[in-house]
C-alpha cells in the first residue's frame, strides 16, 4: 500500500511539475520575492506560495494540522506574520511535535491565528506603537527601529520581520524570525 501511495505521489508531482512548466512563462512578468528558495507569486494565494518555501515546512504542516488551509486559501485579505522553520526551532524541544497532535488542535489554532491580521498591511503601513488585532482576538504591537520592523507579542516576545511585503492574491506575508505567542 505504501509503495502505491509513493507511486501516486510521484506521478502527481510529475504532473504538477509539467503543468508548472507551461504556466511559468505567464507568471514571468510578475514581481516575485524569493522565500525559502522559491519564487512567491502575487497571483497565488498564501497557501499556494507557502508550500513551496523550504523555510516554511513546519508552518505549512502546522496549518494543515490545525485545519486552516481553506481559511488561508480564502478571499482574505490577510496579513500573515510567517515564522520560519528556524523560528519554530527556537521553541522548547518537543513543542511543535506536541502542538500538531490532534488533541492539541485548539491550542495550535490559537497560536497560528495569532500570526494573522485581517486586511493587507504592507511594511510601510506598520507604524511604531501600532496595535494590531489578530484573527485569534488578541493584539500584537509594532515596533520600528529605522527600517527594521519588529512585532511584539502579548508575552513581550519580539519577532523581527526578515522578509517584508511578500504579496499574495489574498493578502501579504511578512516572514518573521520568532514564533509569536498569545497571552493565554
Amino acid at each position: 500500500m505504501s509503495k502505491r501511495i509513493a507511486y501516486l505521489a510521484a506521478a502527481a508531482f510529475g504532473a504538477l511539475s509539467l503543468t508548472s512548466t507551461f504556466v511559468a512563462p505567464a507568471r514571468a512578468e510578475e514581481k516575485t520575492v524569493m522565500v525559502g528558495g522559491a519564487a512567491m507569486y502575487p497571483s497565488k494565494n498564501i497557501v499556494q506560495n507557502a508550500v513551496n518555501s523550504k523555510d516554511h515546512t513546519t508552518l505549512v504542516a502546522a496549518v494543515k494540522a490545525a485545519g486552516l488551509v481553506q481559511t488561508l486559501e480564502g478571499k482574505g485579505p490577510f496579513t500573515v506574520f510567517a515564522p520560519t522553520n528556524m523560528a519554530f526551532g527556537k521553541l522548547p524541544a518537543g513543542t511543535v511535535d506536541t502542538l500538531v497532535k490532534p488533541e492539541n488542535k485548539a491550542t495550535l489554532t490559537k497560536i497560528l491565528t495569532y500570526h494573522v491580521v485581517p486586511g493587507k498591511l504592507e511594511a510601510s503601513d506598520l507604524k511604531d506603537g501600532q496595535m494590531l488585532k489578530t484573527v485569534e482576538g488578541e493584539q500584537l504591537t509594532v515596533k520600528r527601529e529605522g527600517k527594521n520592523v519588529m512585532i511584539v507579542d502579548a508575552k513581550g516576545g519580539t519577532s523581527m520581520v526578515t522578509i517584508p511585503n511578500v504579496n499574495q492574491s489574498n493578502g501579504v506575508i511578512h516572514v518573521v524570525d520568532t514564533v509569536l505567542m498569545p497571552a493565554s
